[in-house]
């Protein structure tokens, strides 16, 4: 069922975005060679609970009933989402998704970016640049009245225009009381179907990208990885549906 929000539960999602933007900023800087991924993993956790909020993916259930175990998916090169930083050093030439979740007052938000680590190569400053551009126009056919597979649509026709795969088993959604909620949105598909996009509904739209082929191998509990092991970029924004653009709420 989708639940379409009131505004006080979108000022709550507000904070949380706002929240979970301030640990993205916090976080940055730390995005360079030498770092250990567990210091990442200390500041993100230590802004979000200085601001009021829980980190959203720590102990956080898969289906399975398994509990991730850090404040971030700390994703390198081919992995899509839901690494760990267990420990990991940032090195030169990595791209590195970092995937962060708030809940403030019961509220969630979601959002991604992925980060180049020193020099790495022109393909790879594509993928991550074609893979933000994805996500902006798919925020651009956010609009009441629309439907969601329009979403889909401009994301996958984008990515394969450059040469790069849209990963089908891995989807945007609803997001709110919970952190993943209907509707589905996935990225790729024919425009015209799926759900009607409504006034106050919120949902995450996260492109994940393949500079390779789109198959992807599930590796114990948590981590998702190309079948190819070539690797993969992911950004996503929480947002609210309005009559017009798109409010973004994963921003300061």
């Amino acid at each position: 069922m989708i639940h379409i929000k009131s505004d006080a539960e979108i000022r709550l999602m507000r904070k949380a975005g706002h929240i979970l933007a301030s640990a993205f900023e916090a976080a940055a800087p730390l995005m360079i060679a030498g770092t250990n991924a567990d210091d990442v993993d200390r500041v993100v956790e230590e802004t979000i609970r200085s601001m009021g909020g829980i980190p959203a993916f720590k102990n956080h259930p898969n289906g399975d009933g398994v509990r991730f175990p850090y404040s971030v998916c700390f994703s390198i090169n081919e992995e899509v989402v839901h690494g760990m930083p267990k420990g990991r050093r940032i090195e030169n030439g990595q791209i590195i998704g970092l995937d962060l979740g708030v809940i403030y007052e019961g509220y969630y938000a979601d959002s991604a970016r992925t980060f180049a680590i020193g020099k790495v190569s022109e393909r790879e400053q594509e993928l991550i640049r074609v893979t933000k551009e994805c996500l902006d126009k798919g925020i651009e056919q956010a609009r009441a009245g629309c439907r969601v597979s329009n979403i889909g649509h401009v994301i996958q026709t984008h990515a394969e225009s450059h040469g790069f795969s849209v990963i089908r088993e891995l989807v945007g959604h609803g997001i709110g009381r919970s952190l993943w909620e209907d509707p589905q949105v996935p990225n790729y598909g024919v425009p015209g179907k799926g759900p009607v996009l409504r006034k106050n509904m919120v949902i995450a739209i996260e492109p994940m990208i393949a500079m390779g082929r789109p198959e992807v191998d599930m590796i114990g509990d948590w981590d998702v990885l190309t079948r190819d092991r070539k690797p993969a970029a992911h950004f996503e924004h929480t947002i609210v549906i309005s009559d017009g653009p798109a409010d973004i709420l994963t921003v300061l």
